[in-house]
């Protein structure tokens, strides 16, 4: 099993939660989810995103100028749609190249917005298709953090446990394999001996080494389409996904797009020796603190 993770609001910028998120592929199936994704690209953008420039992020896909254009005139039917986006695609990224100045008109606007929506609920449909399962650890932004560096963040260890969780009730043997989104070197450094330490050094940890790989992949997000997708579900978590003891406000137009990803988040369940009671396991939680506990 793969574990593509990707982060949102970090930065401490505009967003309203940091959310550490992950979707988790089959071997098997990946390939055949990214030829789908491919496919779907040509079908709505009538060309491969990467080869005019448009990055796979929600921060460039679903900011609220999309949704703005989008509603700014009745639909269009998707063969003209795909026609105009092409066109103002392609203008847009030759004159990149050559740092001129395009022409376009509203209706080319208005068929990129709705493009756009269209494309990204059609890849959350894929996912479906393809078994995908997601996860989010959100955060508040005021959350207090370890005091040390070497100790690794609560959302990171409780992801980790739900990888485990994952993978107990998938197979009874299939290890997972964590890949990140390229940090810098120094930061990469550091995550790997926090991962360490945990894996090696806390009981918790250690025991789900037995099913986790404890160290990471690191690739190349704009290359790397499964780490684009956890993009995409870190943004939707951060914006509008709302669980209870989140307080936040969510913006009401991504909502419908949110809850395709909300509704493919893993869930199981763990019996409690103590009370003798299976008790639901979410793979998207809230947290208000990132300092770790031994337990973690």
């Amino acid at each position: 099993m793969l574990y593509f993770i990707d982060e949102s609001g970090h930065d401490h910028g505009a967003s309203p939660y940091e959310v550490l998120a992950a979707v988790a592929v089959q071997e098997k199936d990946l390939w055949n989810l990214i030829q789908a994704i491919r496919a779907a690209e040509l079908e709505f953008f009538g060309v491969h995103l990467a080869s005019v420039g448009i990055e796979f992020k929600g921060t460039k896909l679903l900011k609220r100028k999309t949704f703005r254009l989008a509603g700014e005139g009745e639909a269009i039917l998707p063969d003209e749609r795909r026609n105009l986006v092409r066109d103002f695609v392609k203008r847009g990224y030759e004159a990149g190249l050559t740092h001129s100045k395009v022409k376009v008109t509203s209706r080319e606007l208005i068929a990129y917005g709705q493009t756009v929506l269209a494309f990204v609920e059609r890849v959350f449909q894929l996912m479906g298709r393809f078994r995908v399962k997601t996860f989010a650890a959100m955060v508040d932004i005021n959350a207090p953090r370890p005091a040390k560096g070497d100790y690794l963040r609560k959302d990171y260890a409780y992801l980790f446990e739900r990888f485990f969780y994952h993978l107990e009730s998938t197979s009874s043997s299939e290890m997972g394999l964590i890949v990140f989104d390229e940090l810098d070197k120094a930061r990469s450094r550091i995550l790997l001996d926090q991962m360490s330490g945990y894996f090696l050094r806390t009981a918790n940890g250690y025991q789900r080494s037995a099913r986790i790989v404890p160290e990471p992949f690191f690739v190349h997000s704009d290359l790397t389409t499964a780490v684009q997708l956890a993009d995409l579900v870190a943004y939707c978590a951060s914006w509008a996904i709302r669980l209870n003891s989140m307080k936040k406000p969510a913006r009401e137009e991504l909502i419908w797009l949110a809850n395709h990803v909300f509704n493919l988040r893993y869930v199981g369940s763990r019996f409690d020796e103590h009370d003798g009671e299976a008790w639901p396991v979410y793979g998207m939680f809230h947290l208000n603190d990132l300092r770790p506990k031994e337990r973690d």
